[in-house]
């Protein structure tokens, strides 16, 4: 019977020290992972709701910083551009309780799981001016929460956004886009919360390359106070202003260059004469159509404004150079067709009038004056000695033939050679059309890169 209460007796003692193992481990457990429950730091009577005590009257301060990682997607059609970014938001949260026991040795801070921010009261930032603002997930949201034994919450995102901007294109192809971020707080007014830059402020990662744009540094900051009245009150607000100044070499290459040799191709139609029409022809009329199909092309990277652009102006002086080279044929073409047309037909009445002078004969001779034939009496006179003249009942014939003839062309009195009007038409405007075109590309430049800068 003895033996019997001796083994309960030992098999009780056994139980008690397992149990009081088990427990001594529990306690081990909670005590190495406490930091991630909420109530170690957060006191009992902590409203998450209620933003943490200041200074009667003074709001609470919130530092702002933003990492820019990459920026794409410059959307001219619907004026937005694309920002991945790192934000950090820092303030004083003064009713936490933290034990040192959660710091690491050495560390002034410890790193709690994204999940603790749903217990701290926080801020509400967002950003004014954004379509779309998510923070970046993979298998969770790319959160963490810092605290510091000062009692500093550290609260970072990775995110990106769309940001509406509203460009300017007078100035295309050599415009500045300056896109602002407005980051405001949406419930808290600049009396509960104010936000500011921190001394970080906006930094870019250097390795940051846009395609088409350069990013003009340093970014201007600013800290503001923005009348809501949708929300009825002051709001504090940052701004982060992005300057994105457009590379020139693009265009230059695909759009400058090759309408200026169109151009100036289409000045070697004065060198063709006009027994090489159709080369002529073809010559200027392909350089229009090249340059409204590249025009055309150029159109479609930007959306349709209501106000000229400077690449309009360009392309209007190209045009109009070579549509004045095309007007320039088509005169001198009339002008050619008017000399043949007198050439051919006075042949045909001088001769019978050195024959009629020759013969002595006071015959009717036909005359062409106006471009009309009539009939007329023609008497014989002696002037000096070996010269005729031929005088009609009205005197001697008008010389209105002739003054029509000097329209087209005439004798130069120096060298005695004929000089054809639309052959010195081509010669001055070898000339006067590219001095023109040059006169028009050093005003453009200098014109469009004041205002640009």
């Amino acid at each position: 019977m003895l033996g019997k209460y001796n083994t309960k007796a030992f098999i009780s003692l056994g139980l008690t020290f397992i149990l009081m193992w088990i427990s001594e481990a529990t306690d081990a457990h909670v005590n190495y992972n406490y930091t991630t429950k909420p109530r170690v730091v957060l006191p009992p009577n902590y409203v998450k709701e209620m933003r943490p005590p200041s200074k009667k009257g003074s709001p609470v301060i919130v530092d702002f910083s933003i990492f820019v990682v990459d920026i794409n997607s410059i959307n001219v059609e619907d004026m937005d551009f694309r920002v991945d970014m790192f934000i950090h938001q820092r303030w004083m949260e003064s009713r936490l309780e933290i034990s040192d026991d959660i710091f690491e040795e050495g560390d002034d801070y410890v790193t709690l799981l994204p999940e603790f921010f749903d217990n701290l009261w926080q801020p509400d930032p967002y950003f004014l001016n954004s379509k779309i603002a998510e923070i970046a997930t993979l298998t969770h949201k790319f959160t963490s929460v810092t605290l510091y034994k000062n009692k500093t919450v550290r609260y970072a995102a990775r995110m990106h956004a769309i940001i509406a901007c509203q460009m300017e294109f007078q100035l295309y192809p050599m415009d500045i886009q300056v896109c602002p971020i407005y980051i405001e707080s949406f419930s808290s007014n600049n009396q509960k919360v104010k936000l500011r830059w921190s001394d970080s402020g906006v930094t870019l990662n250097p390795e940051l390359k846009l395609l088409q744009y350069n990013l003009g540094q340093p970014l201007e900051l600013e800290e503001s106070d923005g009348y809501m009245p949708e929300k009825v009150g002051n709001f504090s607000r940052l701004t982060v202003y992005f300057r994105f100044e457009r590379q020139i070499g693009h265009h230059l290459i695909q759009t400058f260059a090759p309408s200026s040799l169109v151009v100036m191709l289409s000045w070697f139609s004065f060198w063709l004469g006009l027994d090489a029409i159709p080369g002529r022809v073809t010559l200027l009329v392909t350089c229009m159509l090249t340059l409204v199909t590249m025009f055309t092309g150029l159109r479609a990277d930007i959306p349709p404004v209501a106000y000229v652009k400077a690449l309009d102006l360009w392309m209007a002086g190209c045009m109009v150079s070579v549509f004045a080279a095309l007007a320039e044929f088509v005169v001198v073409k009339v002008l050619d067709v008017q000399y043949q047309c007198q050439v051919n037909r006075i042949p045909k009445v001088l001769p019978m009038r050195i024959s009629n002078m020759e013969k002595g004969q006071c015959a009717t001779v036909a005359s062409w004056e106006g471009g009309a034939v009539r009939s007329r009496k023609a008497t014989q006179t002696p002037t000096t000695p070996g010269q005729t003249s031929l005088q009609g009942n009205g005197g001697p014939p008008k010389p209105a033939r002739r003054q029509s003839l000097l329209s087209v062309a005439w004798t130069d009195t120096d060298t005695g050679v004929e000089k054809i009007m639309w052959r010195e038409i081509d010669k001055v405007s070898r000339a006067v059309f590219p001095i023109l075109f040059f006169v028009f590309v050093l005003l453009y430049w200098p014109i469009l890169l004041m205002k640009s800068s």
